[in-house]
């Protein structure tokens, strides 16, 4: 008999296997990042079609093999099917997919990024500030949770709200963090820390950030 688990995540990527099948990655609260099958969710109806897209956020019960896990149901509580119909805000949600996807392991304590991928993702299908904004916030948080974020740069003259917000970013609760908006000149300030601090501690070449490059 095979012993079944409950996990609490959200599909960062998936890639067809076979005629009929997807892989996914899976970024979870109890495992870390795990890869895991989904069996017939290529096939038109199947139940596991919708909740095997990226994004895909709620309960997935799996089982496990040699390699990889095996999806056996899913209860999603949140699709963000607005990212579906806004072409620009789903490059900007599979750049943070990619950036969670670098940074996290399995059987590492990944709920932090987990949470911070969760609510930019919900910045970004209702967006009362920048997207622009959204993805700097993202990047540092980012480099925040994996403990090397090392403070306001001080090789630089910054303006006051642009040292605030790099100290906000910094200590705030995830919760809060997408509740501040910022003038041109301090996103401009922003995204120069952000784009330094990405190049500097993320040694990657992310696909959709250079696609985003060509939209934004």
């Amino acid at each position: 008999m095979q012993d079944f688990i409950n996990v609490t995540g959200m599909i960062l990527k998936q890639s067809a296997v076979g005629e009929y099948d997807r892989r996914v990655c899976l970024l979870t609260k109890e495992k870390g990042k795990i890869s895991a099958f989904a069996k017939g969710a290529r096939k038109p109806g199947n139940r596991l079609a919708a909740a095997t897209n990226p994004f895909s956020f709620g309960v997935f019960r799996l089982y496990e093999g040699k390699n990889a896990y095996t999806i056996s149901e899913a209860t999603i509580q949140n699709y963000f099917e607005e990212l579906m119909t806004d072409f620009e805000g789903a490059y900007f949600g599979m750049y943070f997919a990619e950036v969670a996807d670098y940074y996290t392991r399995e059987n590492n304590d990944e709920r932090q990024m987990l949470k911070l991928l969760y609510q930019s993702l919900k910045a970004l299908s209702a967006p009362s500030i920048p997207n622009s904004l959204i993805k700097c916030i993202f990047e540092l948080k980012a480099i925040v949770i994996n403990g090397e974020y090392p403070g306001v740069p001080q090789d630089m003259t910054l303006e006051q709200s642009s040292v605030y917000a790099l100290s906000y970013i910094e200590a705030s609760s995830i919760e809060k963090l997408y509740t501040f908006n910022v003038n041109n000149r301090v996103l401009e300030e922003l995204q120069i820390v952000a784009d330094r601090y990405r190049k500097r501690f993320m040694d990657h070449n992310f696909k959709s950030l250079e696609i985003l490059k060509t939209l934004c």
